[in-house]
């Protein structure tokens, strides 16, 4: 790095104006051209939740005897949490996002089997494939195995191959609601009673829809149970920065008793600074999420909800339909919320993105199989035809013969056609030196269809995580 700490200070329009600069790279969300990562409710809620945030930018969450507001304010969240998730006597805390409330997931968990099944060392949770990585990550910081299980054909958690997962070091399965990669509901009661009768510990994965789902019910869509209503569901999370509409970062972890929540908290009593107590990772805690957060559920209640909710189903039911009109590319099962993902036997999604991307939408690529992931929030309810329309072209465009897709084509083939001949060590060396030229010495490369394709050709995922550190090692180095 060669970027020396400022010797002097810059004005503040100085400062300003290099940051709106650099903000006009980034993806127009505010047009809805960003099918994940934002969602927006409206102008109106903005300027809520800038206010808000704004009233309690100093603010610290850490200590509630010295922020008594806070307590009142994330106390509340959870309460209303509770009530809208199948227990209003349920306990939890306000995370900084959704993987901040899975980790805890995992962390009380372990700490559970720790007090309740001391002969269990080496603790196993079930997570079905299309569970969030979170898990995984969990499972490096805490230690306790992720066991992951296959899915239906209509891409729903397989309950026969969870139930023949489950060992005596299981001390958790984990269903979502719905799983992110396909916007489908796990059989959530089915996987519940099975840890029922095991004695173990269920958690329903409900950041994305925890907010989403009981509107969508209460507008008479069909929605599979999924909350703490259900026997044996003894944790949800739901993401508030996601479909309520709240600022980043904000998720709840909620639990059935205040004896399960215990395991999630963290107390230091010998420390020469004091007594440290801390519920859940962070230990200062920013204010401005949480004053936000009980701000916007206030400000729109259950109706302004509801109103929310029809439109964006509306708007994802005829994105649905425009995309099962295209020839060539499909919805991929049957979503019971605004989520889903694009599919195709025949046209190459990723290059169906790089299309997308160049008439300026984003859409996340994803794999097994190869699809594109929609999350229609508000922010999309006036974009539908022009994004069909440009889907359209998009899918137009890739069905036209090119000398680059020819090219493309045959460097996967040889790909293919190496990693099967050459010993696995020549493999590796060759995959070095591709990360290299395909955006590892500083960021991603402009079209993406190449890389992804060449990536499933990969037998050995090892060299797919080196390519990706990689190229996240190049994304975080400071260049000119």
């Amino acid at each position: 790095m060669t970027l020396p700490f400022p010797t002097h200070g810059k004005t503040k329009e100085e400062i300003l104006t290099a940051m709106r600069a650099a903000r006009d790279h980034d993806v127009q969300w505010q047009k809805g051209r960003a099918f994940s990562l934002v969602y927006h409710a409206g102008n109106d809620v903005d300027d809520l939740l800038k206010e808000a945030s704004l009233l309690f930018f100093s603010e610290n969450g850490l200590n509630p005897a010295a922020f008594p507001s806070l307590q009142k304010f994330e106390t509340e969240i959870l309460a209303m949490a509770a009530s809208l998730l199948g227990d209003e006597n349920a306990v939890g805390t306000v995370t900084s996002g959704g993987t901040e409330s899975l980790l805890m997931t995992v962390k009380t968990a372990r700490d559970w089997a720790r007090k309740h099944h001391p002969e269990i060392k080496e603790p196993e949770m079930i997570v079905p494939i299309s569970g969030h990585p979170a898990f995984e990550k969990a499972s490096e910081y805490f230690g306790v195995k992720a066991v992951r299980t296959p899915l239906r054909a209509d891409s729903r958690a397989d309950v026969e191959a969870v139930r023949k997962a489950v060992t005596h070091n299981t001390i958790l399965i984990v269903g979502s609601a719905p799983a992110y990669p396909h916007g489908v509901v796990d059989p959530i009661r089915e996987m519940a009673a099975i840890a029922q009768e095991r004695g173990i510990l269920f958690h329903t994965d409900a950041c994305v829809g925890g907010f989403m789902l009981p509107f969508v019910r209460k507008l008479d869509y069909p929605v599979p149970d999924f909350d703490l209503s259900v026997p044996g569901v003894t944790s949800i999370s739901a993401d508030l920065h996601k479909y309520a509409y709240a600022a980043k970062g904000a998720s709840v972890i909620l639990y059935k008793t205040p004896e399960l929540r215990r395991h999630q908290m963290f107390v230091s009593t010998d420390w020469p600074g004091g007594i440290y107590p801390s519920a859940s990772m962070s230990g200062t805690r920013p204010a401005s999420p949480i004053a936000a957060a009980w701000a916007v559920l206030n400000y729109l209640g259950e109706a302004g909800y509801l109103e929310l909710t029809d439109a964006v189903m509306k708007a994802a039911k005829r994105l649905q339909e425009g995309v099962n009109a295209i020839p060539g590319i499909k919805v991929m099962s049957d979503p019971e919320i605004s989520v889903f993902a694009i599919g195709s036997d025949g046209l190459d999604v990723y290059a169906l993105a790089d299309e997308l991307t160049k008439r300026n939408w984003h859409l996340d690529r994803q794999q097994f199989p190869p699809t594109l992931h929609m999350t229609v929030q508000h922010g999309h309810v006036d974009v539908v035809d022009e994004f069909l329309s440009d889907l359209t072209d998009a899918a137009n465009a890739v069905r036209k013969p090119s000398f680059e897709k020819t090219a493309n084509a045959w460097m996967i083939a040889i790909a293919n056609f190496l990693v099967r001949i050459l010993p696995e060590a020549w493999v590796t060396a060759l995959m070095e030196k591709v990360s290299s030229l395909m955006g590892g010495g500083g960021g991603l490369p402009s079209k993406m269809a190449p890389m992804y394709g060449l990536m499933g050709s990969l037998p050995n995922r090892g060299d797919l995580k080196e390519m990706v550190l990689d190229l996240l090692d190049g994304m975080t180095r400071y260049k000119k």
